[in-house]
């Protein structure tokens, strides 16, 4: 299958409006808005061939600086590698091709119909890095302490999942859990449980079992119709697109490396999580061992972050 290296922009003016370029007609995925860019030609390097691709196609001089996230996607007839880059210029952008531009508030990209690659860099500059998986309970106060400790460190999406805990208490403890997170604006949603989600005003997580249970469809349109996040855990491919078809927010994929909590159940590791992102464009979470020094390496794959226990929750008690 042919492989194609293509380099975009992510390129901000004085008002920290993000530029999008329509593609022309003529064009496959005419129509669709997308990062400036294009391909990486044979012997030059991707900083050189996005130089080259903004003054060609805008007509400004450009300075790349760091990668933002690199987003392996097929498409029919071939394999795309998006490599989105934070870029400084000079000049005033013009559609040299005949494209329509735009500029757009950070906040409204995802209003934008995009081609599937260019959707997890989206996710990638609005959604965050990393998702904390709670731990059982011991104590509760202490469990609501190191929360609101994870919180104070920076966690903005967190998924509160307890086993084996009494209904009564784990009702008492979400709704304070909710409570401190909201204080800061963090994002909550509730491990399988879709009433009691629906109940506490919070997004739900899908265990993966839960993804191929189709009486579950009117809950969760009911959900999405509330404007409350779905998420789900998936382990391959299959689960990644039913989680798509569902209409999922975003997903978790692992585990990436074997976990004390998994003992025995060994880690896909990142070329086969790089594979399987491919075929859908979800914002991804690789899960499995993993904590914020590895952020940067999973944006290297194409995963939006990581989702961790122990590398999220304060101490690694868990």
């Amino acid at each position: 299958m042919k492989q194609i290296h293509v380099v975009a922009g992510v390129i901000r003016d004085a008002r920290g409006r993000i530029l999008l370029a329509r593609r022309t007609e003529g064009r496959d995925l005419a129509g669709l808005w997308e990062f400036p860019g294009g391909k990486v030609e044979a012997g030059e390097s991707p900083e050189d061939a996005l130089i080259r691709e903004l003054h060609e196609e805008l007509g400004i001089q450009a300075t790349v600086g760091a990668s933002l996230i690199r987003v392996p996607q097929q498409y029919p007839g071939k394999r795309l590698l998006l490599d989105a880059r934070h870029v400084e210029f000079d000049g005033v952008p013009e559609g040299l091709d005949g494209q329509a531009l735009a500029w757009v508030p950070q906040g409204d990209l995802a209003d934008y119909p995009m081609p599937p690659a260019d959707v997890p860099v989206v996710a990638a500059l609005t959604q965050p890095d990393r998702y904390l998986v709670t731990p059982a309970p011991g104590d509760d106060e202490a469990w609501l302490t190191s929360l609101a400790d994870a919180l104070a460190h920076g966690v903005r999406r967190v998924q509160l999942r307890a086993r084996d805990v009494e209904a009564r208490r784990w009702r008492g403890l979400v709704a304070r859990a909710v409570a401190l997170s909201r204080r800061v604006g963090a994002e909550v949603l509730l491990n399988g449980d879709i009433a009691q989600a629906r109940e506490a005003g919070i997004g739900v997580h899908l265990r993966s079992a839960q993804l191929h249970d189709a009486a579950l469809q009117a809950s969760l349109d009911d959900m999405r119709a509330a404007g409350h996040a779905i998420a789900a855990s998936c382990h391959d491919a299959g689960d990644l697109q039913r989680a798509e078809a569902l209409g999922c927010s975003f997903v978790v994929l692992g585990p990436l490396q074997a976990t004390a909590s998994h003992p025995g159940q060994p880690g896909i590791g990142w070329d086969a999580f790089s594979g399987v992102r491919e075929h859908v464009s979800l914002p991804i979470y690789a899960i499995g061992g993993l904590a914020p020094v590895d952020i940067a390496d999973a944006r290297t794959h194409g995963a939006q972050g990581i989702a961790a226990i122990r590398g999220l929750w304060p101490g690694g008690n868990a």
